[in-house]
């Protein structure tokens, strides 16, 4: 009996490229799927995937059959009815799939077919078509990102790095040149040596020289070896420089005491999407997140999803320490910069003639793209019209939206990051 052993790389993925191939396929279906997952779950709710109906009728495949009608000759096995030799009566009705028969009490139907994506697919078909407006590469300093690439052949190198086939091709070489005349003598005296003892068995000096000559020459070939250190030959690595495009993105959140706590809900569910965003679509990515009330300050991830910290409202406070964190930290033709902020509007009315001014002279000029989503079910105040000048300036890189409930997050966040055809 003869087995078979399959050692392929993938063997514990074996359906991976069939399932990419499926998951390609039936594309529209699963990011509907995921789309109403996304309105219907919370956001910080992404530890596992989801669970993708599609209808029995759009994964029907056509395909040629026997239709009904016309003359068979079957063989069936028989059983306790029915005994061999017996005829079947041909079914009562029309032919070519034409049934006659009467309409029943409830329908029948293929059943959805329910497959699970996992957490990866889930976030791949989620951000799918999203992307940082304008992000284009700047210069690197000193960046500390390779990428392994192959060299050649080099004579030196570590041995799990060995190249069998040529080592061993350059033995081979090797041993042909430096025991090539030897070789082809021996061929010689082997055949003198036949030649002696077929033709003058009697001349024992000249049989005895040849003998001593094939000796003296099998002595000279065997002393070549097999391997040398001058045959091996190593696969060559070398680490290329990985061009990426540094990007820095800041998360401005208004804390202050008018933000109730389901406006800072959706304000943070909204930053926990971008931040997922960020991270699944950007290795090379910092994020500075900023808390402000009356004052601002710079957090950690955890301080600013989780603190419970308020107080008054001066949204200046926050885009002054933006600008001086850029200035100290991210230059502008090494780094790309993003800005997104999320408030109720409220604000301190002296206060948001000096947010427009600051967006526009110290902010703008200098980030890739800004974007504000005020969280609010009634009117716009004095913020909201004070960016609209920010957004009549910088029409490209600026952009302003509004939530009013959680169910909002998604669809404005994908009209905020959704890819843009380049101009």
């Amino acid at each position: 009996m003869s087995y078979v052993i399959d050692r392929r790389l993938n063997g514990k993925n074996k359906s991976t490229v069939n399932r990419q191939r499926f998951l390609q396929r039936y594309r529209g279906h699963i990011k509907k799927a995921v789309e109403e997952a996304v309105g219907r779950r919370s956001i910080t709710d992404m530890e596992h995937g989801e669970q993708i109906s599609i209808p029995g009728r759009d994964i029907d495949e056509p395909i040629l059959h026997h239709g009904r009608g016309g003359r068979q000759t079957i063989v069936h096995p028989g059983n306790k009815e029915f005994v061999a030799g017996e005829r079947i009566p041909r079914p009562q009705g029309g032919g070519g799939g034409q049934g006659s028969g009467q309409a029943s009490n409830s329908g029948e139907g293929m059943d959805d077919f329910v497959f699970q994506i996992t957490q990866e697919e889930f976030l791949d078909f989620m951000f799918e078509d999203l992307e940082l407006p304008n992000l284009v590469k700047r210069h690197l300093a000193g960046t500390d990102t390779f990428k392994t690439v192959r060299a050649g052949i080099s004579n030196e190198g570590n041995p799990s790095r060995i190249n069998i086939i040529r080592t061993l091709r350059s033995a081979h070489a090797r041993r042909i040149a430096l025991s090539g005349s030897s070789r082809a003598k021996l061929r010689e005296v082997k055949a003198e040596l036949a030649r002696l003892k077929l033709e003058e068995p009697a001349n024992f000096t000249d049989i005895q020289a040849a003998e001593e000559e094939i000796e003296r020459l099998s002595a000279r070939i065997h002393r070549v070896p097999f391997l040398d250190t001058f045959d091996l030959k190593y696969n060559l690595l070398v680490k290329h420089p990985n061009p990426s495009s540094k990007a820095v993105m800041f998360c401005l959140m208004d804390v202050s005491g008018s933000m109730t706590q389901a406006t800072k809900d959706i304000a943070k569910r909204f930053f926990i999407l971008l931040y997922l965003f960020l991270k699944r679509n950007y290795d090379k990515i910092e994020v500075v997140f900023i808390r402000h009330h009356t004052s601002a300050k710079e957090v950690d991830e955890e301080e600013f999803f989780y603190s419970r910290e308020t107080g008054g409202t001066i949204v200046s406070s926050a885009l002054k320490m933006m600008q001086e964190i850029m200035a100290e930290r991210y230059p502008v033709n090494e780094w790309n910069i993003y800005a997104a902020q999320a408030s109720d509007g409220d604000n301190w009315n002296d206060d948001s003639p000096i947010c427009r001014d600051i967006l526009v002279n110290q902010i703008m000029p200098f980030v890739q793209y800004f974007t504000y989503v005020e969280i609010t079910p009634r009117e716009h105040q004095a913020l909201w019209y004070e960016y609209n000048q920010v957004a009549e300036a910088f029409s490209d890189s600026f952009a302003q939206q509004q939530l009013v409930t959680a169910g909002d997050i998604y669809p404005v966040f994908r009209e905020l990051f959704q890819r843009r055809m380049a101009s």
